[in-house]
């Protein structure tokens, strides 16, 4: 969940009744119709390049529009902002994934008064007085809010997730209205099936209201990581758990761009760095049980005495996903087949996890193929990877990479677009996991070798 920014002010109210959020979209489609018209006449006089131009400004006009009202709706509404910025890569402007990946960071807590009653009326008068809550938000995303509490009987420290209310049964309105919405602005191209990628979205929505299955997951995650001293996770009170409320016990910590982690040793920030790698590595290929959601507001550092101390705290598990055994397998064998760079191996990988098509021509593979291995970089022998990302010692310089940008480059350049179009729900939110592990490396500015991990995990050793 992530943390609300400093003198954000709160919201009053929520738009919560299905009506009242139909019409505030179909008002915004609206509006955006009379100026796609003006746009399109306007374009009639307009050349080549300024036609382009003005496309691109007016992309990103439209989509500054449409985050600004899911902003104010929060609820469904603004997580399937959220979610399009994660499918939008694939077939969305570059102006309109810009403005929508803003969502994930910029939201804003509502005022107490509005998630009171919903607390009141699922927990029960008697068993919510046996807590002081701060009625100040400790965190705050777009199906919810976290408050901190103390338990008065023995002063456990808790934090409370409440459910706005209203937003899971406005899930399959806010999904028509918003398919029709995309439509009107002219974000998504002609010809895109919205159908699938909205059911994509609505099954994603489903499971993060669901707080039952969210709880289990956190219990779960808490059971098989209990003997690991390298992580945290909150401990559920289920007293104070219900299908729109989530209790678990206050773990403290810090975000990892904060000064105390900045400043730990390399070797206390590598050890850290492994352990993220290590995590996502048992989770998808031993588990098949992955918390997709990379967002730094479910990870907390806790800085300890010695590097033994140090911890990596891990919340909000609403966006698990479980895999299906022969998805792993697909996987690992496109994995193999980067490592080894074998590109036979790697073509019958993404023809088992659904990422390239039965007919795509050898062309195609090919530059795929290249793209795979180059996305494996972090992990390959040392003469594979660039001089300047290689420490002394054969770490990775994780935090001076660009390798990012460079495969998103790769892949604009070849001809995958036709063939490679929006991926399987599983490697969507797989990869939205691993370019979080990424970024977190680079945060922690790791040099680490990470290929010995890779290996362990894919039975290569």
């Amino acid at each position: 969940m992530e943390t609300g920014k400093p003198g954000k002010p709160s919201m009053s109210s929520l738009k919560t009744g299905s009506f009242e959020r139909s019409y505030a979209l179909t008002r915004l489609g609206l509006g955006a119709g009379s100026k796609i018209v003006a746009h399109s006449l306007m374009n009639i006089f307009r050349g080549e390049v300024a036609k382009g131009q003005a496309d691109r400004d007016f992309y990103r006009r439209q989509s500054e529009v449409l985050a600004r009202e899911l902003g104010q709706l929060k609820g469904s509404v603004m997580k399937a902002g959220q979610m399009l910025s994660l499918y939008g890569q694939y077939f969305l402007p570059e102006e309109a994934m810009q403005v929508l990946s803003e969502l994930q960071d910029d939201t804003a807590p509502v005022t107490w008064s509005v998630v009171y009653p919903m607390l009141r009326d699922s927990l029960g008068a008697s068993r919510l007085a046996e807590l002081e809550i701060d009625e100040n938000a400790l965190a705050a995303a777009s199906l919810g809010q976290a408050h901190r509490a103390r338990r008065k009987s023995d002063g456990l420290e808790v934090v409370v997730k409440i459910q706005y209310p209203g937003v899971a049964a406005a899930i399959d309105s806010d999904m028509r209205t918003l398919q029709r919405l995309l439509t009107m602005t002219r974000l998504a191209p002609k010809g895109l099936d919205m159908a699938s990628v909205f059911a994509e979205v609505r099954e994603m929505l489903l499971r993060e209201v669901d707080y039952v299955a969210e709880r289990r997951f956190t219990e779960e995650f808490g059971r098989r990581l209990a003997g690991d001293p390298r992580f945290a996770v909150p401990r559920t009170i289920p007293e104070y758990c219900t299908d729109c409320v989530l209790t678990t016990t206050y773990e403290s910590g810090v975000n990892p761009h904060h000064e105390s982690v900045q400043s730990l040793s390399l070797e206390r920030r590598n050890r850290l760095g492994r352990a993220f790698i290590e995590l996502y590595l048992t989770e998808f290929f031993d588990w098949g049980m992955v918390q997709t959601d990379p967002h730094f507001g479910n990870y907390r550092i806790r800085v300890g005495d010695t590097a033994a101390d140090d911890r990596i705290v891990l919340l909000d598990f609403g966006a698990t996903r479980m895999f299906p055994r022969p998805f792993i397998e697909g996987y690992a064998e496109l994995a193999r087949g980067a490592i080894r760079r074998d590109a036979a191996q790697i073509a019958e990988g993404a023809r088992t996890t659904e990422l390239m098509p039965a007919g795509a021509p050898p062309s195609v593979l090919e530059s795929f193929a290249k793209l795979c291995m180059l996305v494996v970089e972090p992990f390959s022998a040392p003469d594979q990877i660039p001089p300047t990302l290689v420490n002394a010692d054969g770490g990775y310089r994780w935090g001076d990479s660009d390798l990012p940008m460079r495969a998103a480059n790769v892949a604009a350049r070849s001809a995958l677009s036709t063939y490679f179009r929006v991926p399987p729900r599983e490697i969507v939110f797989l990869h939205r996991r691993l370019a979080g592990v990424f970024i977190m490396l680079a945060v922690l500015r790791a040099e680490l070798d990470a290929r010995p991990l890779l290996l362990k995990a894919l039975h290569l050793e």
